[in-house]
């Protein structure tokens, strides 16, 4: 829905990037930023804190995360431009400091997903090979990714939906386990109305809540969409139908995988599992060798997060950079291989960094802190992105009659509020639940902070301004 036309439309031309990306690659890119390995990680935990009914945790999530995209589709078809929340919330508050602060969050937001992401990558990868330690694993796992995109080999949206059609690949392998269940007359289908009150949560709102909490990490990644805005062909008609279709197709997916799973595994069985996807394919419902069945899945499995880590650990850098560019970082980050042209300072920065918290969280488990590693930096991820998602609803309720031409699309005001609402519930039963996921949060983001302080303090103005430009395909996709 369109707004009267109040100033010219931006042009699409002035883009210095190539318009390349259609509106059905963008649907794909959307979908496999979405569509990614969060459900591979994290199924069991939301099934532990819901029970059998943990499909309704999904459609709850989804919903909320869909809401949120279209306050991203309107504000990305207002300004087409590859900055996302930090662009939007400049322009609603004009505020340096807080448009710092969404900056770092978001950074801070990349680094838990990529140390929980590698820690379910060595929970399945245990299942090909259980000798090696599970830091161990994680730790080279981060690294040959650093690796990777030190050389120069990122994804491109057309890899990108290749990739995707794996993942999906994955989670239809659980449908039709799911699908043939059923049609045996094995199921119960009064296990998808049971919520689990007798727990941690006293009520099954609560608990509920919880699940929804835990599985708004899988919905994340849609924010990454509007990245791509200066190389998408028609914008203003593409990223409305691409990127909340998008959303909500993969919502689906989810919500019909949770029904599969909860058919065919004992919720127990699913709760007490690190790879709890793997569970639906133990069973030996389809014709085929468990055996061979069960290292097909890891693998689709590893390739499903493996590219989502992939895509979070080559944005780390990219926003190190932008932010030395802008002298608000030491300029060191803006450091562009002369043969490479990829930032291999924010790129290192970035591993060690996320090599930390893999340590630590390890440790303190190991110490008897009683924590879940991949929930823990999973839900220090929500707690950024939720606060990210709430500011951007504000911001595109703030914005509405500036800046409007006649190609904008308007999100429903009615439900932006209801999304809004729907982040700071999530936000605030997430902090609830988990008090010491601030501590984690406020270590990211005091990283932000003191590298800020170096800056203003040693640092020289105007230094990140004349290093080089990154490589067009580089920039362009992550920037």
């Amino acid at each position: 829905m369109s707004d009267t036309a109040t100033a010219p439309r931006p042009d699409e031309k002035d883009s210095e990037l190539k318009r390349s990306i259609t509106g059905r690659l963008l649907f794909f890119y959307t979908l496999g930023d979405v569509l990614g390995s969060g459900i591979y990680v994290l199924i069991g935990l939301v099934a532990a804190a819901v029970g059998g009914a943990f499909w309704i945790a999904f459609a709850l999530g989804v919903a909320v995360a869909a809401i949120t995209g279209a306050a991203y589709a309107e504000l990305v078809t207002k300004y087409p431009q590859a900055a996302g929340a930090s662009l939007y919330v400049n322009k609603a508050f004009g505020n340096r400091p807080l448009t710092f602060l969404i900056t770092v969050s978001f950074l801070a937001a990349s680094m838990a997903a990529s140390g929980s992401l590698a820690v379910g990558f060595a929970s399945y990868f245990s299942e090909l090979w259980a000798a090696p330690p599970a830091l161990l694993v994680s730790l080279v796992f981060v690294a040959i990714l650093v690796v990777v995109n030190f050389i120069g080999i990122t994804e491109s949206v057309v890899i990108n939906m290749l990739m995707t059609f794996v993942e999906v690949a994955g989670l239809l392998i659980v449908l039709i386990i799911g699908i043939v269940f059923v049609a045996q007359g094995n199921a119960d289908f009064g296990v998808l109305t049971q919520i689990e009150t007798g727990g941690d949560y006293s009520s099954p709102a609560l608990a509920v809540l919880a699940g929804i909490s835990f599985s708004f990490f899988a919905m994340t990644g849609f924010e990454n969409t509007v990245n791509v805005a200066e190389e998408t062909i028609e914008p203003y008609k593409a990223f409305p139908r691409s990127l909340v279709g998008g959303m909500l197709v993969a919502g689906l997916v989810y919500v019909l995988v949770s029904i599969a799973a909860a058919l065919t595994v004992p919720v127990d069985t699913l709760a007490g599992s690190d790879a709890a996807l793997l569970e639906v394919v133990k069973q030996g419902i389809l014709p085929f060798s468990t055996d061979f069945m069960t290292n097909l899945f890891v693998v689709i499995a590893l390739i499903a997060i493996t590219n989502t880590t992939l895509v979070t650990i080559v944005t780390q850098p990219r926003i190190l950079y932008g932010m030395a560019r802008e002298d608000v970082v030491p300029a060191v980050f803006a450091t562009i291989h002369p043969v490479r042209r990829s930032p291999w300072v924010g790129l290192i920065f970035s591993g060690v960094v996320v090599s930390l918290l893999l340590v630590i969280g390890t440790l303190v488990t190991a110490s008897g802190g009683g924590i879940d590693l991949v929930g823990r930096l999973a839900t220090v991820t929500v707690v950024l992105l939720l606060a990210i998602y709430a500011l951007v609803i504000v911001s595109c309720l703030k914005l509405r009659g500036q800046d409007e031409h006649d190609e904008i699309f308007r999100a429903n005001t009615p439900l932006l509020m209801v999304g809004l609402v729907g982040n700071l519930a999530i936000l605030g039963f997430t902090v609830y639940d988990d008090p010491h996921s601030l501590i984690w949060c406020a270590g990211l983001l005091a990283v932000g902070g003191v590298l800020f302080l170096a800056e203003y303090f040693f640092g020289g103005k105007g230094t990140g301004a004349t290093t080089p430009d990154l490589d067009e395909t580089t920039a362009g996709k992550e920037a």
